[in-house]
């Protein structure tokens, strides 16, 4: 990074990450602070240890946090069952000489029930099991899905149905299998083990369709796209936004059919390694329409201008097909045109990160580690995390925090000069939110306004869940800026 930083990039797109570890200890967070101290925007995956609560990567507020979702491409493989039922899944691999003909279907749990390994079609449980002709029903989990491929094609199977555990829910994933497969959601394998287990000759085909677009589901957040709330820092949101990252086509270093003729070599994976670089592709667009604004304006450009409903038009949804929670979306899906002209913009300075890390109470040699040079928070102004200049809010209320807190924001007009925003709010369930002024009135261009939020939590609140949300938003007959608010309620 401190070369990058030496060659004078714009933007640094890192595709890895870890645990999670105090700023000070963090490699990827000491260089992206010189990184945004030299007007160069950070952007990270946020991790693939979802859909599990607190499993981020890369929570820093000077990082970009990138989560991952669907598009609206499906590279469709149809299990036909010989019931005639028919359920979609995927497969990159498509063949166009698979007979569909039905052919013996058998679940791999079945087929020797003293092995517990054998149902995930591990090559060592599958070693010395004759699936000639067959088509093999696999569970997700233990070995790589394509390793369960190549175990059941070196048993001499016919096809392969991948079928996923209850946490995984409707995510599939179309990848480079090594003979006819699909992969299907939770649901759908219930369905082809329940048939399995109504005949005493079962059967199954795949019918590839090829490439479907058009699924107005999308964007859905990925299974495996890490969640927050934020450990590292829980008064700042994270993830920061959603990006494609599910089946995404992309070059590739060696050809995957090990096809030597050919110079051509892609290949279809999914993580936020793929969505990360998506929104550096963004932050480049932005900075290069932009040239002025700071690593902070941009990331507030691409999270105020989100969307947060998919192509229907319905909330974006998780893998489960409900709703998605703030956690699991941040401020929600990149929209780059929309970024381009955000209107509003909530900008961070590099000092202003210095009242931030002395609030954490981290001592002056951690805060200097961050900074590279001497710091004395005795001499330095604390703030609390919710107050830094975020364009989200991360409120929580338990028994060491007031039930009324008050922050403030300043917010630069990058739209219009002469214009008037108005306040929209969706206050959480239960909580309170005050904004004051109700309107910004803007006389000039990069002119800077500021406003305060007070949110309260009742002592009367009845709130039985932990995690609610809502949001405020700033409208002009132009724009709308829109933060959103995660309060935890512990």
């Amino acid at each position: 990074m401190d070369a990058a930083i030496e060659d004078g990039v714009d933007i640094l797109s890192l595709s890895l990450g870890g645990l999670s570890f105090s700023f000070y200890d963090d490699s990827i967070a000491l260089g992206a602070f010189s990184a945004m101290e030299n007007g160069i925007l950070v952007s990270c995956s946020a991790g693939n240890d979802g859909p599990f609560n607190i499993s981020l990567s890369n929570e820093a507020p000077w990082i970009l946090t990138v989560g991952a979702s669907t598009i609206d491409r499906k590279i469709r493989a149809t299990t036909l069952l010989g019931n005639n039922e028919t359920l979609d899944g995927e497969s990159t691999f498509q063949p166009s000489d698979f007979p569909p003909t039905l052919m013996p279907l058998v679940y791999a749990g079945s087929l020797n029930t003293s092995d517990p390994n054998i149902q995930f079609c591990t090559p060592t449980s599958l070693n010395k099991t004759d699936l000639r002709g067959m088509v093999v029903v696999c569970e997700i989990g233990v070995v790589a899905r394509v390793s369960k491929g190549i175990a059941v094609k070196n048993a001499g199977g016919s096809a392969m149905i991948l079928v996923n555990p209850r946490i995984y829910a409707n995510m599939t994933l179309a990848e480079a299998h090594v003979l006819p497969a699909a992969h299907v959601g939770y649901t759908d394998g219930l369905k082809i083990k329940t048939y399995i287990n109504s005949t005493t000759t079962p059967t199954a085909t795949i019918l590839f369709k090829g490439t479907i677009i058009g699924d107005d589901r999308a964007p859905v957040v990925a299974d495996f796209s890490s969640r927050g709330p934020n450990y590292i820092s829980p008064g700042i949101l994270k993830p920061d936004i959603l990006g494609p990252g599910v089946n995404i086509l992309a070059a590739w270093p060696v050809s995957v059919e090990n096809n030597t003729n050919t110079n051509s070599t892609f290949n279809i994976i999914s993580g936020t390694s793929m969505s990360c670089p998506h929104l550096s592709g963004v932050a480049v667009l932005l900075k290069s329409s932009h040239p002025d604004w700071s690593p902070a304006a941009i990331k507030s450009a691409i999270m105020t201008t989100a969307d947060v409903v998919n192509l229907a038009l319905n909330p974006i949804e998780d893998e489960r097909y409900v709703p998605a929670n703030i956690f699991a979306t941040g401020s929600g899906h990149v929209n780059p045109s929309r970024a381009n002209h955000p209107g509003l913009v909530y900008d961070i300075k590099p000092e202003d990160y210095i009242p931030y890390l002395c609030g954490l109470n981290y001592t002056n040699r951690q805060v200097g580690f961050i900074l590279q040079r001497k710091v004395n928070c005795s001499m330095e102004s604390k703030i609390a995390e919710a107050q830094l200049n975020y364009p989200s809010f991360a409120i929580r209320f338990g028994r060491s925090q007031p039930i009324s807190q008050t922050y403030t924001r300043l917010v630069t007009n990058v739209g219009e000069p002469v214009s008037s925003y108005v306040v929209e709010i969706v206050p959480p369930p239960g909580i309170g939110v005050l904004v004051e002024p109700s309107n910004l009135d803007f006389t000039e261009a990069n002119q800077t306004l500021k406003y305060q939020v007070t949110f309260t939590r009742p002592e009367s609140a009845t709130n039985t869940t932990v995690y609610i949300q809502g949001y405020l938003k700033w409208n002009s007959g132009k724009y709308s800026v829109r933060t959103p608010i995660a309060v935890t309620l512990r």
